[in-house]
């Protein structure tokens, strides 16, 4: 017999785990993981079961279908862009008895970061200057950009090939280091994006964190900042607390609305102290990394998103500003303070300086995630 419904969270890592602790605090009982190998979240005695999955449409879809001989409906909670991707290219197949949070007209348009800046130009948001490299003779263009230079593919494609998340470019002599590198990339169909670094370190990052339902209403929303990166200023996340701007929050809202993006999504911004203004880095259209800082201050949006798929009023959530929270994933914080040097002041403010410090997978009822994350560190060190 088919129960009514559950919770189906793709992909293990961090951000996974954070939807599962979530959802497992809202009393969500029937929560299933598929992921396409055993990372820290697969421990977890949150979840009812654990399914391994290729990186393809077909072997989602085949596990997808299999779910739905048990549940009547499926909620799904991507956590990478590959599963966004793969969702998108099965939705006619599973959107009848699956809730998928995104919107399908222009989700693989709204994933391509030229087309994120293209839609700053025109909704008046600050964004850094920047151009495509879509050719082997658009490599001579990145000189007119002043240097440093940050390299991306328009797209994440790390997360399915071999190539960098980003690539920094200090002067004409750096260009013509990775000239061949790239025409590589360019042979294989990847485009790029080469911008002006804005200055400053991983401290100078905000978000702005919202659930926009089907119907194109926010329901609700929260907003951050990044305290540390890793392994350096143009990272991931290591820590991140409560505080931001206002400016994040009205910037955030005009880009959700005027790109009409739909489900969880993250414009992050980052501060550029020689105009005053925050400039969008990129918009993710999923749960990122750092998700569950909204949930430890008092906004949960995954928890929105299953309420909203079921049917049930979301009742709006005021954040927790006037505390300031941390949230520290100690393994990036841990190799830091090994590999960088001096980086033992910024270890003990993300740590210390705070009303109160949380640990990303640390959960004393569910600690094999935490154990498994921190043999990685020890894994890590010996190679």
């Amino acid at each position: 017999m088919e129960r009514d419904h559950c919770a189906l969270v793709l992909g293990g890592y961090v951000n996974g785990y954070s939807i599962i602790q979530e959802l497992h605090e809202k009393r969500v009982q029937d929560i299933i993981l598929f992921d396409s190998s055993k990372k820290l979240a697969s421990y977890s005695n949150k979840i009812k079961k654990f399914i391994l999955i290729d990186e393809t449409p077909e072997s989602l879809l085949k596990e997808i279908r299999n779910l739905h001989e048990e549940y009547e409906r499926v909620i799904v909670f991507p956590s990478d862009d590959l599963y966004l991707e793969n969702l998108h290219a099965i939705y006619d197949k599973i959107s009848p008895f699956c809730f998928l949070p995104f919107n399908q007209e222009n989700l693989k348009e709204c994933l391509d970061k030229y087309v994120q800046y293209s839609y700053c130009e025109a909704l008046g948001v600050p964004y850094p200057k920047t151009m495509e490299i879509q050719k082997k003779e658009d490599i001579e263009n990145i000189k007119k950009i002043q240097f440093p230079i940050i390299i991306k593919p328009k797209k994440r494609e790390d997360m399915k090939t071999n190539v960098f998340r980003n690539l920094i470019l200090t002067g004409l002599k750096e260009v013509e280091k990775n000239r061949k590198d790239l025409e590589r990339h360019l042979d294989t169909g990847i485009s790029f994006l080469a911008s002006e670094i804005i200055p400053g370190d991983g401290s100078c990052i905000y978000a702005y964190v919202a659930y926009r339902n089907q119907d194109g209403k926010i329901l609700n929303e929260w907003t951050g900042k990044k305290l540390s990166q890793y392994p350096n200023d143009f990272g991931v996340f290591s820590s991140a607390s409560n505080e931001a701007p206002e400016e994040i929050l009205e910037q955030g809202r005009i880009l959700l609305n005027g790109m009409n993006i739909k489900g969880i999504a993250e414009p992050e911004f980052k501060y550029d102290q020689r105009d005053k203004k925050y400039k969008l880095m990129e918009i993710n259209l999923r749960s990122m990394m750092w998700h569950r800082m909204g949930n430890l201050s008092g906004v949960n949006l995954q928890y929105s998103q299953y309420l909203d798929a079921i049917g049930k009023k979301v009742k709006p959530q005021t954040q927790i500003k006037d505390k300031n929270i941390h949230f520290v994933y100690i393994k990036h914080e841990i190799i830091n303070l090994a590999k960088r040097k001096g980086y033992y002041r910024i270890f003990f403010r993300n740590l210390l300086q705070s009303d109160k410090t949380y640990l990303a997978v640390y959960d004393v009822k569910d600690i094999r995630p935490f154990l498994t994350d921190c043999w990685e560190i020890i894994h890590q060190f010996h190679t």
